[in-house]
Parts: C-alpha cells; structure tokens; sequence
C-alpha cells in the first residue's frame, strides 16, 4: 500500500511540475520584428507578448502537444503545433488588410469589419503608433467622416453626421465600457480625463444612431476605447513628450505630456495595472474682438458687446435713464429731450485679462483583474481618476480650473457575458464663468446704475457745452469710467479673486457641482449554446442625482434625482448562398423609459451580403431616440444675454427672480417698482425673440408672435444606410450613404416674457415689450418643422511604390431644415458640406524608420451656438511626423508637427484660433 502511494505522490508532483518552454521569434513578411504580437496557448488564457525585438518565452504547465495561436493586429493570424519540450518556433505573420480587423462596437460581439452591418470607423495600435498627430485622440480628425471642433488645446469635441455644438449630447464615449460623459454637462469633455496613450489598445466609432443597442445617448454617433488588459500586455512602458504651441495671438508656450503604464501578470489567476499621465501646455488666446451677431458693431460702438470682451453685455438706453433721473430730480425737467434713446454698454475686459490659458491635465488610472479559474471567466475593478484645467464654450466661456471626474467599476465578463456597475463623479473645482467675472468686477468697482447715470449726466452737461453727439458720448464714457480696474491693478486683482471665489452671479463667477450618476449594465450571448441563430439579450440602469448648489441646476434645496433603463435583444443569422457568397441578417429592439416620458422602443435591421470575400454590400434601418438631458430638464442659469429654464414640470416655478420695472411702466400702467417672474413665463407667457426684434424696429404690434414654447419630450430619428466595403485589385474601398429623418427635435429657442399683461392681449403686454419690462429666455424644446440630414462618404487605402500607405476620403453632408419658416429654432447643425482628407506613409521606409503625412479641408460652413453664430471660413491643415526605432534601447522616437504650414484657422465663433504644434517624444517599451 504505501508503495501504491508513493507512486501515486510521485505521478501527482511530475503532473504538478510539468512545464513545457517554448521560444521563437514573430516577424513580418518582410523580416521586420514585430513587437507586441500576441502568443496564446488555444483553449486556455496562458499566453505572453514579444518584445520589442519580436521575441518571447511561453511557460506552459502541460506536456506536449498543444495548439499556440499568433497574432498581431494589423496581420493573418497563425497556429504553430508543439511538439516537444523545450521547442523554438520562428513565426511569420501575414499583413492582412483593413478589412480583416476585428471590431466588437457594431453588434456587440467580435466579427470582421468586412462584415460588419453597419458604418464602422477604426483606430487600431497601428494608426496610434503612427498618427501624424500631437496624440492619438486628435488623429481622430483623420478617420472618414468624423469632424473634432477644438474648444481649447485639451478639450476636442468629435462630431459624426452633425447636429452638435462643444456640448455634443448626441454622441456617447465609451472607455472600457464606461461612459466617460460628465455628470454636470452631461457630454464627454475630450480625453481630458480619459486614456493614456500607452494603455489604449484599440478605438472604434460608429457613426450615427446606435439607440437600439446602446440606448439613449448613443443618437447620432458613438466612441469605443478599449485598454490594454494586463493578462494580455505587461511590463512597463512610458512616453515623454516635449515641444512648443505657436499661435500668433499667444505666442511660442512650452507644451509636454508624459505618461507611464505598468502592469504585471502575477499568475494565470491576477494581474494588475497601473497608468499616469500629465499633460501641460498654454491654450490658444481667443481674441475675436467682433461685435456679436446682427449688430455689425466695432470696439468704438456706443452698444458694442464683443465675442472675447467681457462686462460689455450689460447695456441699457441711456433715454430712460434720463428719464429716471428726471424723476430722481437728479436732471431738470425736460432733460431727456436732450438724450438720444440709444443702447449704451459698460466697457469690458479682454479674455486674456481672466484667464491665465493654463491647459492641463493629470489622470490615473488603476485595475485589478482575477481570473478564479485560468479561464476567460474575469473579474475586474478599474478606477479612474482625472483633474485639469481647460477652457470650456457653452452659453458663455467657462474657465475650467481643477475640473475632477473619477469613475469606479465592478466588471464580471466571459466570452459570452458581461456584467459591469460603475459611478461617474465630477467636481467643478475652481471653475468659473469669464463673462460673468467681467461683469462683476465692474459692479465691484461701480454698479451699474451709478455707472449709467454718470454716463447720461455727462452726456446732458457735454451737450448743453455745445457738444456734438459724437463728442458728448466721448465725454459721457470717460467720465464714468474714472476711477476703473485696470487689468493686473491690485484692484482689479482682489475683485478678479472675489468674483471667481463667489458662487452668487450677482456678485460673482464661480460654479459649483459635484453631480454624479450611477449605471449598471449587462450582455449575455447565447451563440455558444445553439448554432440556428446567435441571440443577445441585455439591459442597462442609470441614476442620476445632480448637485450643483443651485449654480447649474435649481438644485437650491439639495440634489435632484432621476432614473432611466432599458432592455434590448439582438439576433443575428449569416446563410451560406451558392457561389461563394453569404448573406448576414441581424435584427435588433431595445425598450427604454426615463421616469419622465413614455417608454420608446428601437428596432434595428440590417443585412450584410458578401462575395468571394472581397465584396460586402450592407443595408439597415434603425430608429433612435433621445430623452432630454440633465440640463434640457433642470438648467437654471441666467447667462446674461438670456436666462436658461429646463422644462420639467416641476421645474419651472423652481427658477425665479425679481426685475425692477420701469419709470414709464409704473407711471402709465401702473405697475409696482419691482415684480417676481418664475421660469414658467418662459413657457406660458412668451412672445418669440425674433418677433421682439422685429417689433421694435418696426413697432408694429402685428409683428409679435406668441412664444409659449412646448415642453421638452424624447427626440425620435429613423436612418436608413447603405454602404459597401471590399477590395478591388489593390484598392480598399469602404463607401456609404445615409439619410436620417428626425422627429420632435430638441434644440433650444429664443423667447421673450413681458413682466406686465399676457401675450396677445394687444395691450398691456405690447406696452411692457415696448418699455424694456421683459426678459430674455432660452426654452429647451421640441421642432414643430421636419429636420433631415443626408450625406455620404467613400475612403481608399492602398499600398503604392512597394509598401507605401496612401489613403483619402471624401465626406458631404447637408442639413434639410427650413430655417427661414422657423428663424427662433436653432438645429446648431454646424458641419461643413464638403470635407476631405488624405494621408501617406510607410512604417519602413528604411530599416526601423518610418514617416506619416496628414491633410484635411474642410469647406466653409455655418457655426450655431448659444455662445455665438457666424461663418467658418474653410481651411486646410497638414500634420507630418518621421519615426525611428532603436531596437537596443527598446525605444522608438517621434518628431513632428500639427498645422505644419502654419496657416491659422478655427472650428467656431469665439474660439481661439488654432496654430500650430512642434514636438519631440520619446516612447519607451511600447509594444
């Protein structure tokens, strides 16, 4: 018996300790190393990378024969058979084509992008690597069909298919999964607190409605990043970055940006990995000095109020100042004969006077990942956690001073499941509003009513000293502005700091919010269960509380919540056809319901038929949908030129304020000094703004027309695309076409709520807009009129020369909206009819260098926002960057620049323009 042991025991630790060892080499086709390549023992998670000489050792605890697998993106995979212990295997992999990527985005399940069955743009290691970009979140701006408007240097807004301002709440960014939107703005901020160059291991976009599977906000476009799993990637890897901005309004600024990744496979059952990045730079000036739209005004203007001037949007008609003070006893009688009924404004300050165009940012991010069994079954905590600085375009120009988002998440996948809750968390830190810190750095110094009556009193004595109008106005400006903050006075800079410190917009700038929501989701696919047909069933929750301390939300007695989910399936058929050929059916439907609005269900099909494996010609339908965001339901915020109201119910007698009335208003009508009007005069009591305008050039009471705005509901969309990907001789083709039918489209309109009478009275109503007693509105509501848009686009890639990469795209777009019918209704379509783009390049132009060149022109187009309208002028752009790889230091080094001609240029009103970059970087291990 005990020998019967012993052999038992001695069987049981050769089992225990048996360990194959497999070396070798992965090359290319051309004999060139290939870094990174992915050896994995098939049927398990055992597996290792090569190193930057193309080398690897694979352990494995089970004696021979067993299967490995190899693969690198970009190339054929491969099986190599071992045989014996040890065994060296040189492999050489196959450069394969575009069209033989892997993408998981358009069905939620792995599958080629020639197959795919619908519009798929992809950003793969190897683009990252060799983007002609400052980083690889703006070569995004060279993928067919995507549009990035630069907000600021670290701050880009992608678009697909228009319909967007810097506040793009149609389109919906993914990292790992998570939403990367934040809670307060309820939009993705670029890669402000996103991904680190090292750790990205593939982006893909989707352009246009994806509601069906990824529900609300996925309306017209959506942003994957996936990272680089640390069982898969490990080691340390990091970059440096080092080089200068140059902008003709701010100069030649130092810019750098570092980042460093660990990760470390501590068994087949723990890994964990670690990533920092901080980037650091000086944004672009802006110092557009025009008068806003419509006025055609110039610095020297009575009423000027400039894009980039800041206190200006207070004005008033220095007539019923007059009048006022005449009633004050201040003026004789009779002396507002002698002042012209003209707009005055206070005078501003420049935007470079507040701010300092800090760019910045710092973020990190950590994950620990188990795997119980050594199989695909995993187990995943990520954190994330970002901070910087940035200069941010909405109603006004925010400065985004120690921005802080962090995101925690619980993950439990396999190949066929997946089950994920995580938070998203934001801070506004010591952001603030720039308009709002000029205006009250004035009131600091003088408020308005006394530097309004000094104007018109100086303006009565200059004219009755026999001046002219002209210099009457001189002397009535200098006047009152004796005494003023000039920029860097110990004054001005102890009002600049009580301004931004001050969360009261009466007296001062800054916002507040630590709004956050909560969101959990889940997948399961059952094609591993049943050949007949691959079936996903899935859902998705989110909580939303905001808490903006009432400087955002009117969220003044503590935080709002709501909730919204969603149930969704998928089923997916391909059927083989004769002559080579298969045709790929997929259908879809997602169910969703906000507490606010009715449920709304979104189906998708799609067809994919392909030939010979070169061909594939696609098809869909969907439907999307999109609920009203945070700020379309809860805003509160007076912006200055105009008061921003949500429309949920209970929202509307939440805002209120009170207005002093007008001399004229109180004598001939009656009306108290002083009333309160709450939010709901917006939606209940309003004459549309344009009407106003038209009104008081013309008066008119005809001209007027009720407002009233409806409130806000879901927005609908149906798109309808067909398209075709495939090769033909050398050439890659990828083309498609598309036209989107949107129903019930939110955008917000203009109104104007008189404080006395009730809209189409054709009286007291028409006297209040006649003396000035009113207020400006922003509603958010829904188009009575048909919005459409179309378009198309077509991309080719193809080798020339040998192994030279040459590629081009060429996208149009255009929006069907009668604005002339619907002039108070703003679609902010803001995308160039004509874009195209090109690049050329070779990863190996000689032994271990390379080089890439980038063009884009985009056409001139129309910029609608709430901050400012005005054409965009079109412009071209060149990016270039030369490569080298130094084997031995495991490095490679990156020259390059963006806006290489230097010609400047802007993608909206009242951004700085864009100048150029130069930059050295230094990569170190990144496989």
């Amino acid at each position: 018996m005990k020998t019967i042991l012993k052999i038992i025991m001695l069987f049981s630790c050769a089992l225990t300790y048996a360990q194959t060892t497999v070396k070798g080499n992965v090359t290319d086709n051309s004999g060139q190393p290939l870094p990174g390549a992915n050896i994995i023992v098939v049927g398990t998670t055992t597996g290792t990378i090569t190193d930057f000489d193309g080398n690897f050792t694979l352990n494995y605890n089970q004696n021979p024969p067993f299967t490995i697998q190899v693969s690198s993106v970009g190339f054929e995979s491969k099986t190599e058979q071992i045989t014996t212990n040890p065994q060296t295997v040189n492999i050489v992999l196959v450069e394969g084509t575009s069209l033989d990527e892997v993408v998981i985005s358009a069905s939620r399940t792995p599958e080629r992008i020639f197959e795919s069955p619908v519009t798929v743009e992809r950003f793969g290691l190897k683009e990252i690597k060799n983007t002609a970009s400052a980083d690889f979140y703006d070569g995004l701006e060279n993928l067919k069909g995507v549009d990035v408007n630069t907000n600021s240097l670290t701050f880009k807004s992608v678009n697909t298919r228009g319909f967007a301002t810097f506040a793009n709440t149609r389109f919906m960014q993914l990292v790992d999964g998570m939403d990367n939107s934040t809670p307060a703005l309820n939009f993705p901020i670029g890669n402000l607190v996103g991904m680190n160059e090292t750790d990205v291991l593939s982006v893909e976009l989707l352009p246009g409605a994806a509601s069906a599977l990824y529900g609300a906000n996925a309306f017209n476009g959506i942003l994957f990043m996936r990272s680089k799993n640390p069982f898969d990637f490990q080691g340390i890897s990091g970059y440096h970055k080092q080089g200068i901005t140059s902008q003709d309004a701010g100069g030649d600024n130092t810019y750098r940006d570092s980042g460093i990744r660990a990760a470390y496979k501590f068994s087949d059952y723990f890994a964990a990995k670690v990533n920092f990045g901080w980037l650091k730079g000086t944004d672009w000036t802006a110092n557009n000095y025009q008068g806003k739209p419509g006025t055609g005004d110039t610095r020297a203007s009575l009423g000027y109020d400039g894009y980039n001037i800041y206190g200006d949007e207070v004005a008033t008609n220095i007539n019923g100042v007059a009048q006022t003070l005449e009633g004050l006893g201040i003026l004789p009688a009779g002396a507002n004969a002698l002042v012209p009924s003209v707009t005055v404004s206070r005078t501003g300050y420049e935007e470079r006077d507040l701010t300092d165009y800090n760019a910045e940012s710092i973020k990190a991010d950590w994950g620990l990942y188990f795997r119980p069994w050594a199989n695909d079954f995993e187990i995943q905590y990520v954190g994330k956690v970002g901070t910087g600085s940035t200069i941010y375009q909405g109603t006004n120009r925010y400065n985004i001073d120690g921005f802080t988002q962090q995101q925690h998440k619980i993950e439990v996948k396999n190949d066929n499941f997946f089950l994920r809750g995580y938070v998203v968390a934001d801070k506004a830190g010591d952001s603030y509003d720039m308009v709002f810190t000029g205006i009250n750095i004035n009131r600091a110094w003088k408020d308005d009513n006394t530097w309004f009556g000094q104007y018109t009193g100086a303006y009565v004595q200059a004219t009755l000293g026999g001046a002219t109008d002209a210099q009457a106005h001189a002397i009535a400006r200098q006047t009152a502005e004796t005494g003023r903050y000039e920029p860097g006075s110990p004054e001005f800079i102890a009002a600049y700091n009580a301004s931004i410190s001050n969360p009261d917009l009466t007296t001062g700038s800054r916002f507040q919010d630590a709004s956050k929501y909560y969101h959990a989701d889940g997948n399961y696919n059952f094609s591993h269960l049943w050949d007949a047909v691959d079936i996903q069933v899935g859902g998705s929750y989110r909580k939303y509380s905001l808490n903006s301390s009432g400087t955002i939300y009117t969220d003044y007695d503590g935080p709002i919540d709501y909730s919204e989910y969603g149930v969704y399936t998928q089923l997916q058929k391909e059927f083989d056809l004769n002559g080579g050929m298969s045709l790929k059916l997929t259908g879809s439907a997602r169910y969703d319901k906000s507490e606010f609005f009715d449920g709304f269900v979104s189906p998708r099909i799609s067809a994919g038929l392909s030939v010979n494996e070169n061909h594939n010609i696609r098809a869909s339908v969907q439907t999307g949908f999109r609920n009203p965001t945070t700020q379309d339901l809860f805003i509160g915020l007076d912006a200055g030129r105009a008061i921003l109201v949500g429309s949920a119910p209970d929202n509307l007698d939440r805002y209120s304020d009170s207005y002093d009335i007008s001399t004229a208003g109180q004598v001939a009508f009656g009306q108290p000094a002083t009333v309160t009007q709450t939010g709901a005069a917006a939606y209940t009591n309003s004459y549309l703004a344009s009407s106003v305008s038209a009104f008081a050039a013309s008066s008119n009471p005809a001209d007027l027309v009720i407002g009233n705005s409806a409130l806000v509901k879901p927005e609908k969309i149906t798109s309808m695309e067909v398209g075709y990907r495939g090769k033909l001789d050398k050439v890659i083709v990828d083309m498609s076409v598309y036209y989107n039918k949107y129903q019930d489209f939110i955008s917000g309109e203009n109104v104007v709520a008189p404080f006395y009478g009730t809209v189409g009275d054709n009286s007291l109503s028409i006297a209040a807009i006649a003396n000035g007693d009113y207020q400006v509105y922003q509603t958010y509501t829904n188009s009575k009129a048909d919005v459409n848009s179309y378009g198309g686009s077509i991309g080719l890639s193809t080798k020339i020369f040998g192994n030279f990469d040459l590629g081009g795209s060429y996208t149009y777009t255009k929006q069907d909206f009668d604005e002339n019918a619907f002039p108070d209704f703003r679609t902010n379509f803001n995308t160039p009819e004509h874009k195209a783009k090109a690049s050329f390049g070779n990863t190996d132009l000689f032994k271990n260098f390379g080089f890439n060149v980038a063009w884009r022109w985009s056409d001139t187009y129309f910029w609608q926002a709430t901050f400012g309208d005005g054409d965009i002028p079109s412009y071209h752009t060149v990016d270039a960057q030369i490569n080298l790889k130094v084997p031995s230091l495991k490095s490679s080094f990156k020259a390059g620049a963006t806006n290489l001609l230097g010609d400047e240029y802007f993608t909206a009103i009242g951004v700085g323009n864009i100048g150029s970059m130069y930059y050295v970087s230094w990569t170190i291990n990144n496989l």
